[in-house]
C-alpha cells in the first residue's frame, strides 16, 4: 500500500491558457469575472509500486449522476493504479468540458473525485452589432440557451463572429465575451462587439510592369482603390477571394495581348496599423510578347474538313498572340461540331512555343466522337410551371439529332420567359449509350406576379402616377393577365388585358384588352403650358400571332375605338359654337365624335440576343392598319421599323435604327379648311423621340402672333417670342414621317457600373410632313374696308354677327375716355356686343421633308429612388417654326 496519505490532481490551468490566448471573459455590474482556477500544489511523489483502487466516490455534482461521471473514466474498483493512471483520469474529465474545476484525492486507495460543474447557459446576448444583424450571426455560433457553457465553444464563437466581420471587410472588428452569473449555476453569455470601420483598399501598387501603365492594369481588376469616384462601390473593401480573382484577370489581360510568359510573382495585402486600410502590392513579370505562328486544324471527324475549318479561324499567322481568342476558337469549334450532331467533340489545342522567334504555333486537334441523339429531356425544379410550358420552348425533341444551335436557342427562349433564374443553362449528360445524350434542365422558379405602384415627375408629363398588377405565368400555363392605371397631369388611362401564348397547345398566341384613354393635348404661351383639345378614347383590341420561322412572326389585330374630341367651351367657344378666331380652324375641324374600326397586321423579324438591353442582332418590322371596316374613319396607315446592334468590343455597343410611316386617307372629301386625315390620326414628332426638340416640336404647325396696333394704319406683327403678348403654337402633325438614330453606349469603370450609370452619345435625324395647308387668319381679316384701318373685331353672342370696332380710343380697361389716352386702340364696340377680339396673325411653318438633326449626350441611372434619364441635346439643323429644347429629364420611383 502506498504510504502517501493522499494525492490531489487538478486541471485548473485550462482557463488560464484560454485567457493567455487573447480571449477575455469578464462582466460588468452583476457579473462575475471568470477567474482561472488556482494551480494546485505539487502532489507528493507516487510510490514506485502500483496500489489498488479500494473505492471511488464523487462529490460536488449537481446535475450529473455520479455513475455518469464515472463512465467517462477508466478507473475501476479493484484495479491497480499509479500516478499516470490518475493523470489520465484528469485528462478524461477535462475532455468532457462539463466541469470548470475538478480534482482527485487519493486516501490509501480510496479515491474521491471532486467536481464543480460548468454552468448552464440561460441566454446568449449580442451587443454592438449594427452592420451585421443577429439573424446573420446566431446561425453561425454554437452557444445556445440550455447548453453547457464551455470555453472551447466561446473561443470558437468569438473566432466565427470575427470571421463574419472580415467577410464584410471589417478587419478591425473585436469581440469580447463576458459571463453574467445567475442563481442555480446559470449564466448569461454576452458578446460585446466592436464592429470598427470597414477596411478599404487604400492603395494598389504594381511592380515590374513596363508595357502597360498602372492605370490600365487597375482597370482590369475587380478590386478598386477607395476614393471619391468609388465612394458607393462595394469593391473597395478587401476580399482575399477577389485578390485571387484579380491575379487571374491580370494574367488573362496579358495573355490577350501576346505576353504568353506573364506571371504574377507575388501578391501581398498589408493591413495598416490602425486596421482600417489595406495596401496591396503585386510583383509581376511580363516576359516577351509573342505572335501567332502556323495555325492548323486536324480533324478525325469525317464531317469536318480541316481546310474549310482553317479558313474560318479568326487568328492568322503573325497576328499578336491572344489566349482569349484561342479559347473562343475552341468554343466555336465545339459549337460547330454540335451543329453536326457531335455533342461531345473533343477539341484539343496543341501549342508549340518558339522562344527564339517569339511565335506560338497552334494546331486544333478535333478528336473522333460519335454522332449523338437526344435520348431524353428532363425538366426538374418546376413546382408551379407546367412541364409543357418548358418543353414547348425546346428546339429539339427526344430522338432528334443533337444540335448545339438548338440548345442555345432553347436557352435564350427559356431565359426570355422570365419565369426562372437568370442565365439558365441546359446540362448535357451522357445517355445509356455513347451516341445518346440526356438534356437536363434544372429550373429555379421566381415570382412572376407583379404588383407595382410608381410615382414620379417628368419634363413632359409633370406629375406621374402608375399602378399595375400583372401575372406573367397565370396558373403556371404561361398566360399573362394584367391590369393597369396611369395618371398624370395631362393623360389618364385604364386597361385590362389577357394573353394566351399557346392556344390549344399550338404555337398560336391570342389576346385582348379593353381600355379607356384620356389625353389632353397642349401648347405653350411663352413658358405657360395650355391645354388645347381633349381626346377620350374608349375601345378594345383583339390580337393573334403565329411564328413563321425561328426569328420571324406574323401578328394580326382588330380594334374598335370610340373617340370624343372636345375643346374647353369657356376658352374656345363663342355663341355656342367653336370660335375659329380663338381656337383656330384646324382645332374646330377636329372636334366631334367618331368610331374607328381598324384591322391590322405586323410582320416582324427579331434575332437580338436580348430584347431589353441587346448587344448584337437586328430587328425589322412592317405593320399596316386599315380603318374603314365600318366606323366613320377611313385610312390606311403603314409603318416600318429597323434596328441593328453592333458589339464594337470593350463593351461599346452601337445602335443604328430607322423608322418611318405614312397614312393614306380614302373616302370622303376634305373641307376647304381641313385635311382628309383628322388631326388626332396624324403623326407627330419631337421629345422624347427626337431629343433636342420640344414635344411635338417638329413639323407642320400654326403660330399665332400678337399685333401692336398702336398705329391702326401701320400695325406691326410681334414675332419676338419673349414678348409679353405671348404666341400660340399649335402642332398640326403630318401624314408622313421618318426618323433615324445613331447611339453609342459608352462603358464606364466598375464603380460607375455598380451605380447603374449608362451614358451614351447620339445623333437623331427626322421629320414629319405632308398636311393640307390650313386657312389662316391674317391682318387682312382685321382691316376695316371702310377706312382701311386695322381694328378689333366685335362679335355679338346673340346674332353671331361680326363687325368692326367703332372708332374711339378707350383706356386699357376697355372704357371710353375723353380726351383719348395714348396707347389705346379701336376696341369700342356697339351695344349688344359681348366680346371683342384684338388683331393677330397666323403663319404656317414646317411642312417639309427636309431633315432635322440633333446631337447630344445622355445618361441612364438606376438610382436608389428609381430610374433616371437625363439628356442634353443641340439641334444642328431645324426649320423655321420648330421648337427646340436642349435639356430634358425623366425620373420616377417605386415603392
Amino acid at each position: 500500500m502506498n504510504s502517501v496519505a493522499s494525492h490531489k490532481f487538478s486541471a485548473r490551468t485550462q482557463l488560464s491558457a484560454f485567457l493567455m490566448a487573447g480571449t477575455m471573459l469578464s462582466a460588468p455590474v452583476m457579473a462575475q469575472q471568470v477567474a482561472p482556477p488556482t494551480v494546485p500544489a505539487p502532489a507528493p511523489e507516487a510510490a514506485p509500486t502500483a496500489t489498488t483502487v479500494q473505492s471511488i466516490t464523487v462529490v460536488g455534482n449537481q446535475r450529473l449522476e455520479a455513475q455518469t461521471i464515472l463512465s467517462y473514466l477508466r478507473l475501476r474498483v479493484g484495479q491497480p493504479y499509479d500516478r499516470a493512471t490518475l493523470d489520465q483520469a484528469l485528462k478524461d474529465l477535462a475532455a468532457t468540458e462539463l466541469f470548470k474545476d475538478f480534482q482527485i484525492t487519493d486516501n490509501a486507495g480510496a479515491l474521491q473525485i471532486q467536481v464543480t460543474e460548468n454552468p448552464v447557459i440561460n441566454r446568449v446576448i449580442l451587443e454592438g452589432n449594427k452592420r451585421l444583424k443577429e439573424d446573420k450571426i446566431r446561425p453561425e455560433i454554437k452557444l445556445a440557451p440550455r447548453q453547457i457553457f464551455t470555453r472551447s465553444k466561446v473561443r470558437a464563437d468569438v473566432a466565427r463572429i470575427i470571421e463574419l466581420y472580415k467577410r464584410q471587410g471589417r478587419f478591425a472588428a473585436t469581440v469580447e465575451p463576458k459571463m453574467v452569473s445567475l442563481d442555480q449555476n446559470r449564466v448569461d453569455v454576452v458578446f460585446e462587439i466592436n464592429e470598427g470601420p470597414k477596411s478599404k483598399v487604400r492603395q494598389i501598387n504594381i511592380i515590374g510592369n513596363e508595357k502597360f501603365s498602372d492605370g490600365d492594369l487597375k482597370d482590369e481588376m475587380a478590386t478598386k482603390e477607395s476614393g471619391l469616384l468609388t465612394i458607393l462601390s462595394s469593391n473597395t473593401s478587401y476580399d482575399p477571394d477577389r485578390l485571387a480573382y484579380d491575379q487571374q484577370k491580370l494574367r488573362l489581360f496579358y495573355l490577350q495581348n501576346g505576353y504568353a510568359d506573364f506571371r504574377v510573382i507575388s501578391a501581398v495585402a498589408e493591413l495598416t496599423s490602425n486596421k482600417q486600410d489595406f495596401i496591396i502590392t503585386y510583383v509581376v513579370e511580363e516576359g516577351e510578347r509573342y505572335k501567332f505562328g502556323d495555325v492548323d486544324v486536324k480533324s478525325e471527324i469525317r464531317d469536318f474538313q480541316p481546310e474549310m475549318l482553317k479558313k474560318m479561324l479568326p487568328m492568322k499567322k503573325d497576328d499578336w498572340y491572344d489566349a482569349k481568342l484561342v479559347e473562343d476558337t475552341v468554343e466555336s469549334l465545339s459549337e460547330t461540331a454540335g451543329l453536326f450532331g457531335y455533342a461531345f467533340a473533343d477539341i484539343n489545342p496543341e501549342f508549340r512555343r518558339d522562344a527564339e522567334t517569339r511565335t506560338m504555333a497552334i494546331t486544333f486537334n478535333v478528336g473522333e466522337s460519335p454522332r449523338t441523339y437526344v435520348e431524353r429531356i428532363d425538366v426538374n425544379g418546376n413546382t408551379l410551371t407546367h412541364d409543357k410550358v418548358v418543353r414547348r420552348e425546346f428546339r429539339l425533341n427526344e430522338g432528334d439529332a443533337f444540335n448545339s444551335f438548338g440548345i442555345k436557342r432553347t436557352e435564350n427562349r427559356l431565359n426570355s420567359l422570365g419565369y426562372f433564374q437568370e442565365n439558365l443553362e441546359i446540362e448535357r449528360k451522357e445517355g445509356s449509350a455513347p451516341d445518346r445524350i440526356v438534356l437536363e434542365t434544372n429550373v429555379e422558379e421566381k415570382p412572376t406576379g407583379e404588383l407595382s405602384l410608381s410615382a414620379g415627375f417628368s419634363s413632359i408629363e409633370n406629375f406621374l402616377l402608375q399602378a399595375s398588377i400583372r401575372q406573367r405565368n397565370f396558373r403556371g400555363l404561361g398566360q399573362q393577365l394584367q391590369a393597369s392605371v396611369n395618371y398624370s397631369s395631362y393623360s389618364k388611362s385604364i386597361e385590362l388585358g389577357f394573353t394566351e401564348p399557346y392556344l390549344f397547345d399550338r404555337n398560336i398566341s391570342v389576346g385582348g384588352s379593353v381600355y379607356r384613354r384620356d389625353l389632353n393635348s397642349f401648347n405653350f404661351i411663352n413658358n405657360d403650358r395650355r391645354t388645347t383639345f381633349q381626346q377620350v378614347t374608349t375601345g378594345f383590341q383583339l390580337n393573334a400571332g403565329v411564328p413563321l420561322t425561328e426569328f420571324m412572326s406574323f401578328f394580326a389585330r382588330y380594334s374598335l375605338n370610340y373617340d370624343d374630341v372636345t375643346l374647353d367651351k369657356d376658352l374656345y367657344y363663342f355663341g355656342g359654337q367653336c370660335d375659329p378666331f380663338v381656337a383656330g380652324r384646324y382645332l374646330c375641324d377636329a372636334i366631334g365624335t367618331r368610331t374607328t374600326s381598324l384591322i391590322g397586321y405586323t410582320l416582324a423579324y427579331d434575332d437580338r440576343d436580348n430584347r431589353l438591353r441587346p448587344t448584337r442582332g437586328q430587328s425589322l418590322s412592317l405593320s399596316q392598319d386599315f380603318a374603314g371596316l365600318g366606323g366613320s374613319v377611313k385610312y390606311v396607315r403603314t409603318r416600318a421599323n429597323a434596328s441593328k446592334h453592333f458589339n464594337l468590343g470593350s463593351r461599346f455597343i452601337l445602335n443604328v435604327s430607322a423608322e418611318g410611316g405614312y397614312i393614306y386617307p380614302f373616302g370622303g372629301r376634305p373641307t376647304p379648311t381641313s385635311d382628309k386625315v383628322r388631326l388626332t390620326d396624324r403623326f407627330f414628332l419631337g421629345e422624347p423621340q427626337m431629343r433636342g426638340f420640344d414635344i411635338r416640336g417638329i413639323g407642320p404647325r400654326v403660330i399665332r402672333y400678337g399685333v401692336d396696333n398702336t398705329d391702326p394704319a401701320n400695325p406691326k406683327v410681334i414675332t419676338d417670342s419673349n414678348s409679353d403678348r405671348g404666341q400660340i403654337d399649335d402642332a398640326l402633325g403630318g401624314r408622313a414621317y421618318y426618323q433615324g438614330r445613331l447611339e453609342l453606349d459608352i462603358p464606364l469603370g466598375t464603380g460607375a457600373k455598380e451605380l447603374g450609370l449608362r451614358p451614351s452619345i447620339f445623333l437623331d435625324v427626322g421629320s414629319v410632313f405632308s398636311v393640307k395647308r390650313p386657312t389662316l387668319t391674317t391682318l387682312a381679316n382685321f382691316k376695316d374696308p371702310a377706312d382701311g384701318l386695322t381694328k378689333n373685331l366685335c362679335r355679338n353672342s346673340t346674332t353671331g354677327g361680326v363687325s368692326f370696332a367703332t372708332q374711339g380710343l378707350v383706356d386699357h380697361d376697355g372704357n371710353a375716355n375723353t380726351p383719348p389716352i395714348p396707347g389705346g386702340g379701336y376696341i369700342s364696340c356697339p351695344d349688344g356686343t359681348t366680346s371683342n377680339l384684338s388683331p393677330f396673325e397666323e403663319r404656317f411653318f414646317g411642312d417639309t421633308w427636309m431633315p432635322r438633326v440633333s446631337i447630344g449626350a445622355g445618361v441612364n441611372w438606376n438610382s436608389p429612388f428609381g430610374p433616371f434619364r437625363i439628356d442634353f441635346a443641340y439641334a444642328l439643323r431645324k426649320e423655321e417654326g420648330d421648337d427646340t429644347k436642349r435639356f430634358s429629364f425623366n425620373v420616377g420611383t417605386q415603392f
